[in-house]
């Protein structure tokens, strides 16, 4: 039987198996915020937009299954959220709710799921039709409109197959999603998490080791429902570094470098931006400014920077030799930004910038549109 008619007739589904929450290791103090400003018309479904990024493994030995990487990404994770506890936060109003939107790293922290399914790594990387089931090996529960403290900004999911292999499912608000691809969190993360494995005895199993805890009754599936992650958009990210500075305030910029772009996304994926797409800038580690915008309004990217605009797509971003078992790197990436109603540009600071005029735009359009 071909392998799309099995995934069509017995369309394996993924058991979540347990659902924890991993805070930083230790207290953040003080608690960073970042204001979230909107300008109208936005409304809260602007940040049901998420990054999601699913890495595959094959077992590298004995000693190696996806639920003892769960078990040790329990308390590495934990460790790396130190560095960033942004990525264990919430979204809040403040002044009793009627205050601005806010991000802030109170240490509630990100959600580990993990999870089975009936099928080997390799009859899964087989299926013509694998993007249909894959969004299923990543967890992701839109942000609660009304109660936005209560939503996780960050999901981990470790998917285990019968062969042994298994798949790490990252997922983040678009909000943060700069901390994983641009600010190497996810290097320093598998850093930690294979340190840990190197100072410990291979046979030792970590304190979280789901097989040996007892189940309770309530199921699991029960505590969660993910949000359908649709795969209908292509993503390009942009690295523009340069030494001249333009007149005009940060935020003109930031409009001009993503126009300029969308004008190469446009031409490189053959597809065309929506005529009404939102727009994330990142002006500080403390202000992330959100709005509408339309596409012919925008200022021509007449920038005046005196360097290169290189791009790349999100499978280029370095995560393809992310490994979390020294020596053991994934045989497959797949990445896209999902539940976006409209087309997207974040806009933020290069990290290792030292002008104004280093940014990194990422630029999500709608796969399919002729341009």
């Amino acid at each position: 039987m071909a392998m799309t008619q099995v995934a069509r007739e017995f369309a394996p589904k993924v058991q979540i198996e347990a659902v924890q929450t991993v805070s930083p290791s230790s207290v953040t103090d003080p608690r960073e915020i970042c204001l979230v400003s909107v300008k109208d018309p936005v409304g809260s479904n602007i940040f049901r937009g998420c990054l999601n990024i699913v890495l595959y493994y094959n077992k590298a030995g004995e000693e190696d299954s996806g639920w003892l990487v769960a078990g040790w990404i329990r308390e590495s994770l934990g460790r790396a959220l130190n560095d960033q506890p942004m990525l264990g936060g919430r979204l809040w109003r403040g002044e009793d709710g009627n205050g601005e939107l806010e991000m802030v790293s109170n240490d509630s922290g990100a959600r580990l799921v993990e999870a089975k399914i009936t099928m080997t790594l390799r009859e899964f990387l087989g299926l013509e039709e694998r993007e249909k089931l894959e969004a299923e090996l990543v967890t992701w529960k839109d942000i609660d409109e009304k109660n936005p403290q209560f939503s996780p900004l960050l999901y981990v999911q470790v998917t285990n197959f019968q062969c042994g292999g298994y798949s790490i499912g990252i997922s983040s608000s678009l909000l943060l999603a700069d901390l994983l691809i641009m600010d190497n969190f996810l290097m320093r993360w598998a850093s930690i998490q294979k340190n840990l494995l190197s100072i410990n005895d291979a046979l030792k199993m970590p304190i979280f080791y789901l097989p040996a805890l007892k189940h309770t009754s309530l199921s699991p599936n029960s505590t969660i429902i993910p949000t359908p992650s649709e795969r209908s958009w292509e993503t390009k990210i942009f690295k523009i570094s340069g030494d001249t500075e333009i007149e005009g305030a940060k935020n003109e910029l930031f409009k001009r470098a993503a126009s300029l772009c969308i004008e190469k996304a446009e031409r490189e994926l053959g597809s065309e931006m929506s005529a009404g797409f939102s727009l994330f800038v990142k002006e500080s580690s403390n202000v992330i400014r959100v709005q509408n915008c339309k596409k012919n309004e925008l200022v021509k990217p007449h920038l005046n920077l005196s360097t290169q605009v290189n791009s790349l797509s999100l499978d280029d971003s370095g995560i393809k030799e992310l490994a979390f078992y020294d020596g053991n790197e994934p045989v497959h990436v797949s990445c896209w930004i999902g539940s976006v109603a409209d087309g997207l540009v974040v806009a933020v600071p290069s990290p290792n910038g030292n002008t104004s005029s280093d940014i990194n735009v990422i630029v999500t359009i709608p796969e399919g549109k002729e341009f």
